[in-house]
């Protein structure tokens, strides 16, 4: 960088996986004159932890911190939140816009992760793995009765949204000779997957994978009433955001077996999540590790120096979610 176009000021660093010393993300800040002030996020923040954090920083490198209107407005320094990842369900995006702070994710980075730790959790869950791998490790020998796992090759399986992680998801699902079924309202038609509505989807499906962002609209999208219309053989995979299932109801039907399992990376809260699922047999739980691999974790990382660095020097950031208002800012 041209030693006459350096920034200045901090950067709140709260990704946990962060490589303060690493060739890539930290040196793209520093050499742009930026110094870090490093956080990991390794449990919730309290409010007061959030206000200090912000204090006096011009950017802000996120993992699922909350950012709501009093840490905004206590951030007078900050203009860019550059979230890691592609969901902002944890940043009050409007408060942000007003406060001429620019909001970046990280689209692209993760998505073949994540669709490799769906499938993942899929066949965990067909195959009866973790059951298999605790009853070795305890010297037992099961292979039959109900300890059969069953298999995914040739199965009905549905994806809740078909943007580009459920199209990668679907990618790996035509080697195993699915039938598809998609609803995306955002859909009309699609080669080989055949397009229906969220009634008919949960009908049929023996394995049901969400793909949809957590909005209002989405929030507690399986409920009571979904869950009822689901097969009694059906698993429900969710690698997107806890907040689309609702946890109790979901728990009513494990543990009345309405419906088969459940495999999930995200929960309505994180940590801890809700206790009585540690004690489903039929649930695997993963620690909304879906999006992380040592490779997706560099792009990620990059990616949001990249946007701080943007952002700060005046440019459109990729990734960009918002439009805030123009103001004269020295930083």
């Amino acid at each position: 960088m041209d030693p006459s176009n350096r920034l200045s000021g901090e950067v709140l660093v709260t990704w946990p996986d962060w490589d303060q010393d690493g060739p890539d993300a930290s040196r793209l800040l520093r050499r742009a004159g930026l110094s870090l002030r490093l956080a990991p996020r390794l449990r919730k923040r309290t409010m007061a932890e959030m206000l200090r954090l912000v204090d006096g920083v011009v950017g802000a490198v996120v993992s699922t911190d909350p950012f709501d209107a009093r840490v905004i407005k206590r951030a007078s320094r900050l203009r860019v939140i550059a979230r890691i990842g592609v969901g902002i369900d944890s940043i009050d995006l409007d408060a942000a816009t007003r406060a001429g702070i620019t909001v970046t994710t990280t689209p692209g980075a993760n998505e073949e992760t994540v669709a490799d730790h769906t499938l993942a959790l899929m066949l965990a869950a067909l195959r009866n793995l973790i059951e298999h791998d605790t009853s070795v490790r305890r010297l037992e020998w099961r292979r039959s009765g109900d300890s059969i796992p069953s298999q995914l090759y040739g199965r009905t399986v549905g994806l809740i949204g078909y943007g580009r992680i459920g199209q990668a998801v679907a990618r790996r699902l035509r080697a195993f000779d699915v039938r598809l079924l998609v609803c995306d309202p955002a859909i009309d038609t699609v080669h080989d997957v055949e397009i229906v509505s969220l009634e008919k989807l949960l009908e049929r499906a023996e394995v049901v994978s969400l793909h949809v962002p957590l909005l209002p609209t989405t929030r507690s999208l399986i409920g009571a009433r979904e869950l009822a219309q689901m097969r009694r053989d059906a698993i429900l995979v969710n690698t997107s955001r806890g907040g689309l299932i609702d946890e109790n109801d979901l728990l009513y039907a494990l543990e009345q077996r309405s419906i088969r399992a459940a495999a999930l990376d995200v929960f309505e809260s994180e940590p801890p999540i809700n206790s009585r699922l540690l004690l489903q047999p039929n649930v695997i739980l993963t620690p909304h590790v879906a999006g992380l691999s040592r490779e997706s974790i560099t792009a990620m990382t990059c990616m949001a120096a990249q946007c701080v660095i943007d952002v700060l020097s005046g440019r459109v950031a990729f990734g960009t979610m918002n439009a805030p208002r123009l103001q004269d800012v020295t930083v």
